[in-house]
């Protein structure tokens, strides 16, 4: 009797022993599982993150002013054939550079940003945020209004398509932009531009064609 109550105990004590272990071993390996996974998970992060910055696709938000849609139609200059009224270009106001842009015919000419005369309701105006096109990676950004009436440079870039190129004429050179991204948002007094900070761009912001509540972006990147 007592020695079946022995064999009884120790079949016990290797039951309770077996289930500790099948414990330990189940606490392991999900431990283990689950520490990796939580790794797999960490570097797939960082790795989107470091893929982010090696692109250098990132975005940054500036203050512009009120654009809006220009209505002087009585001191207009000159007049297309489609009747939108065309801004003519005078170099009277002591420019720095110009801006082209063949397939809308436009050129225009811009002031020092630090010149009384940088101003939307007078030329092209470059907001203060800008770095001029002489800097690399830097970001040259023009605003203007849309409409009609001499003051409204913009008023075509509605036309102009992902593909399509800008040049910029400063202190003697030429720096030609192709345009990558065209998007639209809403008047609140800022703007977030999106754009490729390992690359020399070219911003232009105007009011959206037919849509007195929004704003166009048109994001250029420097190729020659």
């Amino acid at each position: 009797m007592r020695l079946r109550k022995n064999i009884l105990n120790k079949k016990s004590h290797c039951l309770v022993f077996g289930f500790f272990l099948f414990c330990l071993g189940l606490y392991l390996f999900s431990y283990s599982y689950i520490t990796n996974k939580r790794q797999e998970i960490f570097d797939g992060m960082n790795f989107k993150l470091y893929e982010q910055n090696e692109k250098g696709i990132t975005s940054e938000e500036i203050d512009v002013p009120e654009i809006t849609v220009a209505n002087d139609t009585e001191t207009a200059t000159e007049v297309d054939d489609d009747g939108v009224v065309v801004p003519k270009y005078q170099d009277n106001a002591n420019y720095i550079g110009t801006i082209t842009i063949p397939k809308i015919n436009l050129k225009a000419g811009f002031v020092s940003m630090n010149s009384k005369e940088n101003d939307v309701d007078k030329h092209v105006a470059i907001m203060p945020t800008s770095t001029y096109p002489d800097v690399a990676f830097g970001n040259f950004i023009l605003a203007a209004h849309s409409g009609r009436g001499k003051i409204a440079y913009f008023n075509d870039l509605y036309k102009l398509n992902v593909g399509d190129t800008v040049t910029i004429e400063y202190q003697g050179q030429n720096y030609t932009y192709q345009i990558v991204n065209i998007y639209e948002e809403k008047k609140t007094g800022k703007v977030a531009i999106h754009r490729n900070f390992n690359k020399t761009t070219l911003t232009l912001i105007t009011c959206t064609n037919h849509n007195s509540k929004t704003q166009t972006i048109y994001i250029a990147e420097l190729i020659n």
